[in-house]
């Protein structure tokens, strides 16, 4: 589970640097999507994550079953203990999950997308971001996202006998969250345009 989250968190924090050229304007982030393609990267990093995801939904679900069975048939199951991402870890999974397909349906495949253009990404990323309730959409999975990285990462982290492993967790999910809503608050306030 922590392997996986671990490469999973790395694409995560890639893709919102990615992102980020965003705010360089039009000719930086459809660069930067051009440049993607051109050096081949795209389709053996989307095999990759694919992996990574199956591997870390069969984890999930390994430990669920490994925790059932430790529980026994009718022991009595007292609520998980923690904060509210640990308690949601399983659903905040499944939001996320549902994003990315409704995500790769809108900016990649470009199907549900008001623009739509493959190749103008800044122009995609624009016409998404001028609908409140796309913007609301994206809010509530990328903070789905960061309770999962934020409950992830202090879990890794703990494992491994590091003591601030709360801060370590609360501070990825924080940057992740504000690097990846940064583009549609600034889209839908027209800061950018």
């Amino acid at each position: 589970m922590a392997v996986t989250g671990a490469v999973l968190l790395l694409y995560v924090v890639a893709h919102m640097l990615g992102n980020l050229t965003f705010f360089s304007g039009a000719a930086a982030l459809d660069g930067y999507g051009r440049w993607l393609r051109e050096v081949g990267a795209v389709w053996p990093v989307r095999v990759a994550l694919l992996a990574a995801v199956a591997l870390h939904f069969t984890a999930a679900h390994q430990l669920t079953v490994r925790a059932r069975r430790a529980r026994g048939r009718y022991a009595h199951r007292r609520p998980v203990q923690g904060g509210y991402a640990a308690r949601t870890m399983r659903w905040g999974g499944v939001v996320i999950a549902l994003f990315v397909v409704y995500h790769l349906l809108d900016l990649t495949a470009g199907w549900l997308n008001p623009h739509g253009v493959p190749g103008e990404i800044h122009a995609n990323v624009v016409a998404d971001f001028r609908h409140w309730y796309v913007v609301l959409a994206y809010t509530a999975a990328v903070v789905a996202l960061g309770f999962h990285i934020r409950h992830g990462a202090w879990s890794a982290t703990r494992s491994l006998g590091v003591t601030t492993s709360r801060a370590i967790g609360l501070t990825l999910a924080v940057v992740v969250c504000a690097g990846f809503l940064s583009v549609p608050f600034a889209v839908f306030t027209g800061l950018v345009s």
